[in-house]
């Protein structure tokens, strides 16, 4: 069985703390397991999401960078279980 389509949230041109805000936005909005990806262009976002993933128990997937575009993958956990770890 293949994920369903993720989320997509594009914050392009979106500058710190506004990219984590509205992440964490969509994330409370989303079940656990499903994946979000999320399109920015602000470079702080490769240090301030994988810290806010851990924060809040979310698992970053993968950072793909191309041209001025950074791509996120995060795969949203169970906030009741804390790490996201199994």
């Amino acid at each position: 069985m293949t994920d369903p389509a993720p989320e997509e949230l594009d914050l392009r041109g979106l500058l710190c703390p506004m990219p984590v805000i509205r992440t964490a936005e969509r994330a409370s909005a989303l079940a656990p397991g499903a994946l979000l990806l999320v399109c920015c262009t602000d470079p702080g976002v490769r240090e301030d999401l994988p810290v806010w993933c851990r924060m809040h128990g979310h698992a970053l997937e993968d950072i793909e960078e191309g041209g001025d575009e950074i791509r996120v993958w995060i795969r949203i956990g169970d906030p009741d279980r804390g790490s996201g770890a199994p």
